[in-house]
């Protein structure tokens, strides 16, 4: 049976494929047939849900039709199916019964999640030497912090620590990650049955015993990041609020883009901010977050056209492009779902509240490209957060965008590696999108006696901090950043001279985000502010190390 069920799903992985790479339009009569193959089949072989929810879709398909769909429109239409396909799929990929995984070889994240330093750094060693962003954490809660703005394609966790059992680790992540697939691996000094089950039923994607061959340790990380990007780069919706998610936001627009100058019509842009949803986080909980995002975005689907695209941007910022419709009349549209929004009631442990948004909107001119138009949405968005939120303001196109600005500490008693790093960001490709208030420390006293880290309210802080300095160890320093109010605001990545492993313990925990040992290639360091600089909002980061 597994041997048809893995036909059927690559027939219809296929078949979407070149639907979403065909530039062409599709038919209602290809989709009658495509769903009246899975509604008869799928059921057959024992994939009764996917039968289920193609047999409900097929109600609302002419048979015999040649009237084409909008793209876009499509998959929203068949995004419950997808999800349920790609689901199915992953099934058969860890069973082994599946598809070869395929995909580039560009650069993919892993977080490892151990007490035992030792071990940590030579898992983080040799998966970097295999081309892996590698970010290591020995306090699990630091991790789980940090799941939503990193992105992983993989998480490694020991079973054992001193700290909190990692079966506790995966559950709690699980819990946070909900329909979002990201594998995670297992590993652990014991590898007994009931050890192993209790892995599995909790959610781990594979379970690898210590003391493990690294020949065989490194083929199966490869296989879970493999099989990741697979469904990432096929899975256009966002699994928790059902919009259309960031990957497929580029090649949409640039449809878009040419169909509105080509017909000589309007388009405007929204980026949207749900207003102190961190604070929502903090108080209630991700799960409480999850159900403001999922009734923001059904009230958001509900109040727009069908040819209104709607994105997910990342956390709870979103995106609404509106085809053939000038900023004055997108305004109103956005004024009246932030109304309706902010009468919204949720109720949490007792307790009830309120949310609102801000958001940016900008009208498309032709010379604009992708960027240009975001930036001025964007730039918009961080005005209206600045007068008071809860509002919603149109971009005087002829002002260019304000860029977000990213301060940037470099804390280093080594004139030649300040200089060299305050370079580094001022040569940035991302200097074309953010704005660097870069400022440099040769102690850490002037670091801390300084009142620039506290004056950025929304802004976020980067922080490269010298393991060791003059007067004060750059171990203090990291602690006395700590100890400030909203963390998630300030990203530390250490430099240190020594390979002790007692120094670089102490830095994670602590809470660095990230380490690396003098003398380090620049190349080196690029890579993993690529994957930090994530935590920034809105911020795009090249896929090529040489770019930033």
């Amino acid at each position: 049976m597994n041997k048809y069920k893995s036909i059927l799903l690559e027939k219809a992985r296929t078949l979407i494929s070149e639907w979403t790479k065909n530039d062409r339009p599709v038919t209602h009569r290809e989709v009658y047939k495509f769903l009246h193959s899975l509604s008869g089949t799928a059921p057959t072989i024992g994939l009764t849900e996917l039968g289920a929810s193609a047999a409900c879709l097929i109600k609302n398909v002419k048979e015999d039709s040649d009237e084409t769909w909008l793209k876009d429109e499509l998959f929203l239409f068949l995004s419950d199916l997808l999800t349920i396909l790609y689901e199915e799929d992953a099934n058969m990929a860890a069973t082994g019964t599946g598809s070869a995984a395929g995909g580039g070889i560009s650069k993919q994240l892993v977080i490892l999640i151990d007490d035992d330093t030792a071990l940590l750094m030579y898992i983080k060693d040799e998966l970097e030497k295999q081309n892996y962003a590698v970010i290591a954490f020995a306090e699990p809660e630091r991790a789980a912090a940090s799941l939503f703005d990193l992105e992983p394609d993989c998480i490694i966790i020991d079973v054992h620590m001193h700290s909190r059992n990692g079966l506790d680790v995966l559950t709690d992540l699980k819990r946070k990650m909900k329909k979002r697939f990201i594998p995670v691996i297992m590993i652990s000094v014991d590898s007994s049955k009931a050890t192993r089950m209790k892995s599995y039923e909790l959610g781990a994607d594979d379970f690898i015993p210590k003391p493990f061959d690294l020949d065989e340790f490194s083929v199966r990380v490869r296989r879970q990041t493999e099989k990741k990007r697979d469904i990432d780069e096929l899975v256009m919706i966002d699994e928790l609020t059902r919009v259309f998610n960031r990957k497929y936001l580029r090649d949409s627009f640039e449809r878009i883009r040419a169909q509105i100058i080509r017909e000589k019509q309007h388009l405007s842009a929204a980026v949207i901010d749900l207003d102190h949803f961190k604070k929502i986080n903090d108080k209630y909980g991700h799960l409480a977050g999850d159900k403001v995002l999922v009734r923001f975005a059904d009230l958001l689907k509900r109040s727009i056209r069908p040819s209104d695209l709607p994105y997910r941007f990342g956390g709870e910022e979103f995106l609404l492009l509106l085809p053939k419709t000038e900023a004055e009349e997108a305004k109103k549209v956005l004024e009246r779902i932030l109304a309706e929004f902010s009468e919204v009631t949720f109720s949490e442990g007792g307790e009830s509240f309120s949310c609102t948004f801000s958001a940016g909107i900008a009208q498309f001119e032709d010379y604009m490209d992708y960027h240009v138009l975001m930036d001025l949405a964007d730039s918009t968005l961080y005005e209206a957060k600045k007068k008071g939120r809860g509002r919603v303001l149109i971009n005087d196109s002829s002002s260019p965008a304000r860029k977000k600005v990213l301060h940037v500490g470099i804390i280093d008693d080594d004139p030649i590696i300040r200089t060299i790093l305050q370079d580094l960001f001022r040569k940035s490709r991302l200097s074309k999108r953010l704005e660097f208030d870069i400022r440099l420390f040769q102690d850490g006293m002037s670091f801390l006696e300084s009142d620039w880290y506290g004056d950025g309210k929304d802004d976020e802080f980067f922080i490269i901090l010298d393991g060791v300095l003059p007067e004060m160890d750059g171990i203090e320093v990291l602690k006395k950043i700590r100890q400030l109010e909203d963390q998630k605001k300030y990203t530390v990545i250490m430099l240190t001279a020594r390979k002790s492993e007692e120094d670089i313990a102490k830095a994670l925990h602590y809470g660095a985000d990230d380490y690396l040992t003098k003398p380090f290639k620049l190349a080196e360091l690029e890579s993993r502010l690529q994957h930090l600089i994530k935590r920034v909002k809105h911020i795009e980061v090249p896929l090529k190390s040489t770019d930033i």
